[in-house]
């Protein structure tokens, strides 16, 4: 069984979602808080960032916040986060988060939330990091991209092995079992990269 010390946790700051989101994130920060993980995310006050970093510390866990400058100017920080790393560029807090992490999960989001995941994933791909990456399927909000995954295999621009990747679950309370029993994965399977 994998050892978790630290999960980056990777999800939306909109606050028009429908409330099994927001549930969700909370029972995540819960969670999290309740095993002693730390949790990294973007820092967020609103949407299912503000939703995870309340569940946490309303356990007393640890949140850390890393967020580029730019959005510290706009005021879109979380005062309440226990620890806030304010970052150049959004280049540099994606690759602070994925440093800082023994796990990654990501929960249903827009375009910024996808493009973590998939420079996450891209990077596993390539052997850059060997770390365990859970997609919390609330409401099924990832079916079609998981259905465009399998279909990448199908038609040869990834392998059937890149499907070991990731662990897709349906709750909250899954994804600290599937952070650590996620299959194992090699740097060197960056040979597979290439089709």
């Amino acid at each position: 069984m994998r050892k978790l010390e630290s999960v980056a946790v990777y999800c939306a700051s909109s606050n028009q979602l429908k409330e099994s989101y927001y549930r969700e994130a909370r029972r995540l920060g819960n969670c999290l808080a309740e095993a002693g993980i730390r949790t990294i995310y973007g820092d967020g006050g609103i949407g299912l960032m503000g939703a995870l970093a309340d569940g946490v510390l309303e356990k007393k866990g640890e949140i850390i916040g890393v967020i580029p400058q730019f959005m510290v100017d706009e005021h879109w920080n979380n005062p309440q986060s226990s620890y806030t790393i304010v970052t150049g560029t959004m280049h540099e807090r994606k690759a602070m988060m994925e440093r800082m992490a023994d796990g990654m999960v990501a929960m249903p989001g827009g375009i910024g939330t996808m493009e973590e995941l998939f420079e996450c994933l891209t990077w596993k791909q390539l052997g850059l990091h060997t770390k365990p990456v859970v997609l919390l399927n609330t409401d099924g909000y990832f079916d079609a991209i998981l259905a465009l995954l399998d279909r990448m295999v199908e038609d040869h621009f990834l392998r059937d092995i890149h499907r070991q990747m990731y662990v897709v679950v349906d709750s909250a309370d899954k994804v600290i079992d599937a952070l650590r029993n996620a299959p194992q994965w090699d740097s060197s399977i960056r040979r597979e990269a290439a089709i």
